[in-house]
Parts: structure tokens; C-alpha cells; sequence
């Protein structure tokens, strides 16, 4: 006897496989249709191989790191000094850090060596086991020592430096003191301030807040500072403001390159004021980026790695080997 519901039930099936193929296909329609937008989607700009990889070792000329004692004055001030790969003399960066140094930059000092660059990060008199005392006025007289040690000759033989071509970068402190040291030295190329502090604000926006609040920065920034106290760093900041102050003196910089680097941190407002009294010289060459970050930079330090090379860039000599002109050949510690 045949099924009287036989019919029905092929007819069901039929209808239900049919239904599937019709959702698979919309499925791979509605996928493709992704894809394609995904494909169509800009690409991200290109990272700075320098950021990523590590070049090949050149066997005759290795990059390397030195200790260093750098005389200032009546003290000797301890750095650093890596050494870009290369025999030939090399563009050098001297990298100054901010009050006390807690953050040293040894990052985006290993970073600025792979694409090329020497870089000598050093402290201060009275900082961080340096002779002397500290004060920003041995600061600004420091950072002209370095500067002074890394153009003799001596010196520019044993560390590969070409003493033409040198820049300062500087954040916090280290930006006013590579601000500063630019202004008043002429032959240094160009100047990058990241969050750089500017004391020119206690002689343009005077106010008992104002002194407070950095009294009470001060407080937390002495303990590895010889011969101070957040009392004297105040009244020595108030009484040079108008002389230090980068804004009224940034005509000093003329046509060379300033970089400013802004965060979303106390001294934004500063730093903007800097950047437009460059813009607003005849003859200024700033370039501006803000970031969406704390002073320190925390979770912007590819993207603040990438903005100081391509910066530098400018100030390069036409014959320096980028780093993506040295490919990486296998060898020992290569991960196969």
C-alpha cells in the first residue's frame, strides 16, 4: 500500500532545500559584498621599517653603546651614546629628557639609531648620579657642553659623529632645554619639543595657582636631584621667565625646523602658544601634531617614533642609508 502522504513529503523537501540554497547564496552575496568593501577600505600609512625591524649587522662597522663622561663645567655628567651601524660619520641627536628623567626615551633613541642616527641621551649636573648641582641654569649649560663634546674632534672620530649635522629633541623639561639650546646655538639644525614645559608662562600668566601647582610638581621631582630644593627650582623659574621664554624668543629658531608635540596633558595650552608664534614668522618652519595621549606618551610611542623620524628626515644628509636600503640577510638568532 502506498504512503498517501508520500507526495507532501517530497513536495516539503524539495521546498526546504531550496530555501537553503537560496540563504547560502544571499549568505555569499552579503560576504563578497564585505570583502570587497574591506578591499576598498584605504590603506594605513606605511610604517618606518626602523620601527619594526632590525637591519642587517654590518660586520666592519656594528651599531654599538658607549658609557660616557661628559665633562660640564666643574662636574662630569654620565650618558649614553648609541651608535648608528655605517662607517661613515653620522647625523646625532642629542636627546634630553624631562625633570627629574624617570623617563629616559631609550626607546625611541634605539629607534632613531636603526634608521641611521647617532643618539646620546645624558643627565644633567646633580641628576641621577652627576657631578655637580643641579639647576636650570646648569641645564641650558649643560646641554651647550654636550653639544661642545660631541663637535671635538676627538670625539667625532671615536663616536662617528658628523659635528654639521646635529639636532636636539627634548621632552618636558628637556623640551624648553632643546627649545632654548637651539635658540642659542645657531649651527644646531632643527629643534623637536614634546610636551615641552615652558617657564615664559610665569612672566605671561603670572598667578598664585600657577605657582602652586608647580611648587607641587617640584615636590615629586627632587629626590634624584643633588643641591635643589622645590622651593629654589620655582624661584629660579620665576625669575628667569621672560628671558626663557620660548614663545617671546622664537625668532631665535629663524628658518630652521621646529617640531611641537602636543598631548593631552598640562602643558597643551603652552605648547599650542609655541607652535603659533613659530607659524606666525616669516620665515618659520613648524610642523604641529597633537596626539590623543598623557604627557608620558604611554600608548603613543610607535606613533611618536614615527613622527620624530619623519621629521628628521629633512635634516638627514642625501647619502644616509635609510633602513630599508639594508636588508636583512639569515643568520645566527634568526627565528626560521
Amino acid at each position: 500500500m502506498k504512503n498517501p502522504c508520500g507526495r507532501e513529503y517530497a513536495r516539503h523537501r524539495y521546498a526546504c532545500r531550496s530555501l537553503e540554497r537560496l540563504v547560502s547564496v544571499a549568505l555569499l552575496l552579503l560576504l563578497a559584498t564585505r570583502v570587497a568593501a574591506v578591499d576598498a577600505a584605504p590603506l594605513p600609512p606605511p610604517v618606518d621599517a626602523a620601527i619594526t625591524t632590525d637591519p642587517a649587522r654590518d660586520a666592519a662597522h656594528p651599531a654599538a653603546m658607549y658609557q660616557l663622561a661628559i665633562p660640564s663645567h666643574d662636574a662630569v655628567m654620565f650618558g649614553v651614546f648609541y651608535r648608528a651601524a655605517g662607517g661613515d660619520p653620522h647625523p646625532t641627536v642629542l636627546f634630553l629628557h624631562g625633570l627629574p628623567g624617570f623617563e629616559q626615551n631609550g626607546d625611541l633613541a634605539q629607534t632613531l639609531r636603526r634608521a641611521g642616527w647617532n643618539v646620546l641621551i645624558f643627565h644633567y649636573r646633580g641628576a641621577w648620579g652627576s657631578g655637580g648641582t643641579f639647576s636650570f641654569s646648569n641645564c641650558i649649560d649643560d646641554v651647550h657642553a654636550a653639544l661642545e663634546y660631541l663637535r671635538t674632534p676627538e670625539n667625532v672620530a671615536k663616536l662617528g659623529v658628523d659635528p654639521h649635522r646635529l639636532a636636539l629633541i627634548g621632552h618636558s623639561m628637556g623640551g624648553f632645554l632643546a627649545g632654548i639650546g637651539a635658540q642659542r646655538d645657531e649651527s644646531v639644525l632643527g629643534a623637536a619639543l614634546v610636551s615641552a614645559w615652558n617657564p615664559g608662562v610665569f612672566a605671561t600668566r603670572p598667578s598664585p595657582q600657577l605657582d602652586t601647582q608647580q611648587l607641587e610638581e617640584f615636590r615629586g621631582d627632587v629626590g634624584p636631584l643633588s643641591g635643589t630644593t622645590p622651593e629654589a627650582l620655582l624661584d629660579e623659574a620665576k625669575r628667569n621667565a621672560a628671558a626663557w621664554d620660548l614663545v617671546s624668543h622664537a625668532n631665535l629658531w629663524s628658518s630652521r625646523p621646529v617640531l611641537v608635540v602636543e598631548s593631552d596633558d598640562f602643558l597643551h595650552t603652552d605648547d599650542v602658544a609655541i607652535a603659533s608664534a613659530v607659524r606666525k614668522l616669516p620665515s618659520g618652519q613648524i610642523t604641529e601634531v597633537q596626539m590623543p595621549t598623557d604627557h608620558a606618551y604611554s600608548d603613543h610611542r610607535i606613533a611618536l617614533a614615527a613622527t620624530l623620524l619623519g621629521w628628521l628626515k629633512q635634516l638627514e644628509p642625501p647619502r644616509l642609508p635609510r633602513h630599508s636600503d639594508r636588508v636583512r640577510q639569515s643568520g645566527p638568532g634568526d627565528i626560521r
